[in-house]
């Protein structure tokens, strides 16, 4: 299912926290959102799992005004993983995953052979089926994450969006999240602040600036050094991953390395 964003304004206090924002995403393609601490990232995913209303635009999912579609049908097509999932109470993992289903079900129906299967295969694919019968509270954060990403699988969106999942991952769990999410064959759109993660995981990228779209495109066109440099403030080096041929941003540690130190994660999902 396409995504369409079209002329999002998002204003707070006078301050447009997200500026006539345009992007798209088509069936089943991977778009990335990244920018500095502040640009507007989060608010506008925010507008697109029905979190906060926009002050002007508009959000299409399938051709449809997502804010004028019933509650219970646009959480049937949209699920996301925020930067604040959490769980207020102490479920169970097995239960906390199996909430995914409830745009899906009517009353206190019990969950089908099918769907506990699906509940199941989603814990697997997270790799907490180990921890199905701890309550969530016990968890750590990044085995947190993991359950909480599962739960949004079992609600079997068309669209998906995910505020910064990699966050309270190890690098293991982040690769297996985003080799998930170049395979899912859903319509993605997510936030991440590793720029080398991005250029592996997404199709374009949207890069955002004091909420305004400042490029979008492939990774390749979109992470140059000037780009990065007049966005983030820093200097950069962009070298060609040897497998993939993804662009990997290299990061001076310091201001003058003596023999050219640069940090740098050279991975793909």
């Amino acid at each position: 299912m396409d995504l369409h964003i079209e002329d999002l304004t998002v204003t707070v206090d006078g301050r447009d926290l997200v500026h006539r924002l345009d992007l798209e995403a088509a069936d089943g393609e991977v778009v990335g959102l990244v920018g500095p601490n502040g640009s507007g990232k989060s608010t506008a995913l925010r507008c697109v799992y029905r979190a906060l209303r926009p002050s002007g635009g508009v959000v299409r999912i399938g051709g449809d005004d997502l804010w004028r579609l019933p509650l219970r049908r646009s959480a049937q097509r949209v699920a996301a993983l925020t930067q604040q999932g959490s769980a207020d109470f102490d479920f169970t993992v097995e239960e906390v995953v199996a909430l995914g289903r409830t745009p899906h079900k009517q009353g206190n129906q019990p969950l089908t052979a099918v769907e506990r299967d699906l509940c199941e295969n989603a814990m697997a694919q997270m790799d907490v089926t180990h921890l199905a019968r701890r309550g969530i509270l016990e968890l750590s954060g990044g085995e947190r994450q993991r359950v909480l990403m599962a739960r949004a699988i079992v609600q079997q969106p068309s669209i998906l969006v995910l505020d910064e999942p990699t966050n309270h991952l190890d690098i293991r769990h982040q690769i297996q999240l985003l080799r998930y999410v170049r395979g899912s064959g859903l319509t993605i759109v997510i936030v991440l602040h590793d720029l080398n993660l991005a250029a592996a995981a997404c199709d374009r990228i949207g890069v955002l600036s004091e909420g305004r779209l400042v490029a979008v495109g492939p990774p390749e066109e979109v992470l140059t050094a000037p780009l990065i440099s007049e966005v983030f403030g820093v200097d950069v080096t962009i070298v060609r991953h040897p497998i993939t041929g993804d662009p990997q941003i290299l990061f001076e540690l310091d201001s003058a390395p003596p023999s050219g130190r640069y940090q740098t994660v050279a991975t793909r999902p």
